[in-house]
C-alpha cells in the first residue's frame, strides 16, 4: 500500500522536523530516525521540545537541556528543553519588572494570558532557536532531529512585523492572547534567520506523523496545507501503526484492519500530494534502543514472546459512569480529551444511557472535528434525546467580524495584520464559542445537557481573571448575558456539573490528559471520571500484535488508576463502530 519507511529514504537535510498529534508516535519515530541515522555513522543531535514529552523514557536515560551522550549508541546525543519550564522562565522575564507596579487584578490578568498553549509553544521555539543560534552546535552535528515542529499559527505572527514592535503591551481591542510575543523584540534578526532555515527545502525536511484514522490524518492535512502556505514545502508523511494482517475468525483483530484501511480510502486529497510512508503496528512497546532498532527492519513482535499472565486490573465499565450521573442527577456533563481518543462517541453513548435511565438530555458538541451527525445518521432517535452542533467555524467570523469592526479605524495596517493573525489562534475558538456554549449550559434548568469539547481551564481562567470576560463580551456584544455571568460558578460546582476525561492507555494520551486535569484544576475545577477508551487490554483479542500491544498498555492503566484518576472506568476496543441510538443502546448494555 505505502512503501515502508526507513531514514535512508528520506533523509538529506540537516534538520528534521516532527509533527502530529497527540499520541500518534511522534516521539518514538524521531528517536527511531535518530538510532538507525547514529547507526549509519552520522553524528544526529536529537531534541524535544514537546510538552508531554515522554524522549527520556523511550531512551531510557534520564535528560536535561543539555546534550548528553546515549552511551549505548555511538554518535547519538539528546536533550529535553522542557517548554513548561521556558514557559515559566519566559513570564517572569515578561511580568518580573510590572510586579508591585501595577493592580494585583492587572497582574492576574496579564499572568493568565501568558499560561496558554501559545506561550508554551512561542518560549519552546524560543529555545530551540538558541540553540539553532548557537554554530557550535549546529556545526558539530550532521543532523538535528526535533520531535515536534511549531504550528503554522506560531511561524505566521513571528513573520508579521507588528509581532515585534511592542504592539501587544498596548492593545485592548480583543485579540485573544495578548502578550506571548512581547518579550522576544530583541530576538528579531536571530528568528528570522532560523525562520529562513525552516522554508529552505535544502536544509529541512517535516516529516508528519498520523496514525490511520480519520481525526489524524485530517490534523496532519491541516498542518501540512498549513505550513506549505508559509513555505516550509519539503514534507513527507508517516502513516504509523498500520496493521499488516489480521485473524480472520478474531472479531477485533479483523475490525481494527478494515477500520484503518477505511480511513486510509478516504485520506484527504492535499494529503495524497505528500509522498507517504507507512510504519507497522507493533506488539512491543517503542521503548529502549532494542526495540527501536527492530521498528524499521518491521519486526511485528519481538523474539520471544512474553507469557500472558492472567487480567490483574479490574475496572467498571461505561454503565457505571452513566448510572452514576444518573443517581447523582448530574446536570451538566462534558467528556474532554485530545482529539482521536473517542470523546464524541463516548458522550454520545452517555447521552443514550441517562435517556435510556428516564432523562431528558440535549446533546451538543463544540469540537469542530466532531460529527455528531455521522454517530446518529439514518437513525430514529428518543423523543428525549435532542442534539445539537456549536459551529465554531461560524462563531470564529462573528466574533473576528465583530472585533476588526471596533478597531479598523484607530489601527494602520500593520497592527490590523496582528490582529487578524492573533485572532487565528486556538484560544480565540474557545472565546468565540463561549457564548453559545454559555447558552446551552443554561438548558441544565430543563435537562441533562453532555458537552463534547469545553473550554479550557487556561480560558476560563483568562476569561474570568479581573472580570475579563465580562469585558471580553462586552467588548463585542455590548452587554453581558446572565448565562455567562453564571457559567464559571456553575461548572465549579461538583453537584450539579462533572468532567469526564477521555484517554487511550498510551503515553502521550494519558501524559497530555493529565495536563489537561491540572488545567482544570487550576481553574477550581475537579474532573471525577476518567475513561480509558479504546483498551485492547479490556479485550480477549488472540491476535498476537494486539495482544502484546494490550500488555503494554497495563501500566499506563496502572498509572490513571492509582496516580490520575479519582474514578476510572475502562471501554474495549469496539469490534464495529457504533452509529445510531439503538447501536449506543445495546453497546451500553454490554459495557
Amino acid at each position: 500500500m505505502f512503501q515502508s519507511f526507513h531514514p535512508k529514504m528520506i533523509v538529506n537535510t540537516k534538520f528534521l522536523f516532527f509533527t502530529g498529534k497527540g499520541g500518534v508516535g511522534k516521539t518514538s519515530t524521531a528517536c527511531a530516525t535518530a538510532v538507525a541515522l547514529a547507526d549509519d555513522g552520522k553524528k544526529v543531535l536529537l531534541v524535544s521540545t514537546d510538552p508531554a514529552s515522554n524522549l527520556q523514557d523511550v531512551l531510557e536515560v534520564g535528560l536535561t537541556n543539555t546534550p548528553v551522550a546515549i552511551s549505548n549508541v555511538p554518535n547519538l546525543y539528546a536533550c529535553n528543553l522542557d517548554p513548561e519550564e521556558a514557559a515559566r522562565a519566559y513570564r517572569d522575564r515578561i511580568i518580573g519588572p510590572y510586579r508591585g507596579k501595577l493592580p494585583d487584578a492587572v497582574m492576574v490578568a496579564m499572568e493568565e494570558q501568558l499560561s496558554g498553549a501559545c506561550t508554551v509553544e512561542i518560549a519552546a521555539f524560543d529555545e530551540f532557536t538558541n540553540l539553532l543560534a548557537d554554530s557550535n552546535v549546529v556545526d558539530a552535528y550532521e543532523h538535528i532531529i526535533f520531535d515536534t515542529a511549531p504550528t503554522g499559527h506560531t511561524l505566521r505572527l513571528l513573520q508579521l512585523p507588528t509581532a515585534w514592535s511592542g504592539f501587544l503591551e498596548e492593545n485592548t481591542h480583543g485579540a485573544s492572547c495578548l502578550g506571548p510575543l512581547s518579550g522576544l523584540s530583541e530576538k528579531k534578526q536571530i528568528y528570522s534567520v532560523t525562520m529562513d532555515a525552516l522554508s529552505d527545502s535544502t536544509k529541512t525536511t517535516l516529516i508528519l506523523v498520523a496514525r490511520p484514522d480519520e481525526s489524524s490524518l485530517l490534523e496532519a492535512n491541516r498542518a501540512s496545507k498549513e505550513l506549505k502556505e508559509i513555505g516550509i514545502t519539503n514534507q513527507a508523511l508517516i502513516i504509523n501503526g498500520l496493521m499488516q494482517s489480521y485473524l480472520p475468525d478474531d472479531k477485533v483483530s479483523s475490525a481494527f484492519y478494515e477500520r484503518q484501511r477505511n480511513a486510509i480510502k478516504q485520506l484527504p486529497n492535499d494529503l495524497k500530494q505528500v509522498v507517504t510512508y507507512s510504519l507497522p503496528f507493533v506488539s512491543y512497546s517503542l521503548i529502549g534502543i532494542q526495540n527501536l532498532r527492530f521498528l524499521f527492519k518491521q519486526y511485528t513482535m519481538p523474539a520471544a514472546e512474553p507469557e500472558v499472565e492472567g487480567k490483574i486490573i479490574f475496572l467498571p465499565g461505561l454503565n457505571k459512569v452513566i448510572e452514576d450521573f444518573s443517581l447523582n442527577n448530574t446536570r451538566v456533563i462534558f467528556t474532554m480529551g485530545k482529539g482521536g481518543v473517542g470523546k464524541t462517541t463516548m458522550a454520545s453513548a452517555i447521552a443514550v444511557g441517562l435517556v435510556e435511565k428516564g432523562h431528558k438530555v440535549h446533546l451538543t458538541t463544540t469540537d469542530p472535528a466532531a460529527h455528531l451527525e455521522f454517530v446518529f445518521q439514518n437513525s430514529d432517535l428518543n423523543d428525549q434525546l435532542t442534539i445539537s452542533r456549536i459551529n465554531p467555524t461560524e462563531e470564529v467570523a462573528k466574533y473576528k467580524a465583530e472585533v476588526l469592526s471596533k478597531v479598523s479605524n484607530e489601527l494602520d495596517d500593520e497592527a490590523l495584520a496582528y490582529i487578524e493573525e492573533d485572532l487565528n489562534s486556538p484560544c480565540t475558538e474557545e472565546i468565540a464559542v463561549f457564548r453559545a456554549f454559555a447558552e446551552v449550559v443554561a438548558r441544565s434548568r430543563d435537562e441533562v445537557v453532555v458537552i463534547d469539547t469545553a473550554p479550557t481551564g487556561h480560558t476560563l481562567l483568562l476569561l474570568d481573571a479581573a472580570q475579563s470576560y465580562h469585558k471580553e463580551l462586552a467588548r463585542s456584544t455590548g452587554e453581558i448575558p446572565e448565562s455567562v455571568i453564571t457559567l464559571l460558578p456553575r461548572l465549579r460546582n461538583p453537584k450539579e456539573t462533572s468532567v469526564v476525561i477521555v484517554t487511550l492507555a498510551e503515553a502521550t494520551p494519558v501524559l497530555e490528559a493529565s495536563r489537561l486535569q491540572n488545567d482544570l484544576k487550576r481553574a477550581d475545577i475537579k474532573p471525577l471520571w476518567w475513561l480509558i477508551n479504546q483498551s485492547l487490554y479490556a479485550t480477549d483479542t488472540k491476535d498476537p500484535v494486539l495482544n502484546g500491544r494490550a500488555q503494554a498498555e497495563e501500566g499506563w492503566i496502572q498509572k490513571v488508576t492509582t496516580e490520575l484518576a479519582e474514578r476510572c472506568a475502562i471501554v474495549p476496543l469496539m469490534s464495529e463502530e457504533n452509529k445510531g441510538y439503538e447501536q449506543l443502546k445495546n453497546f451500553i448494555s454490554v459495557y
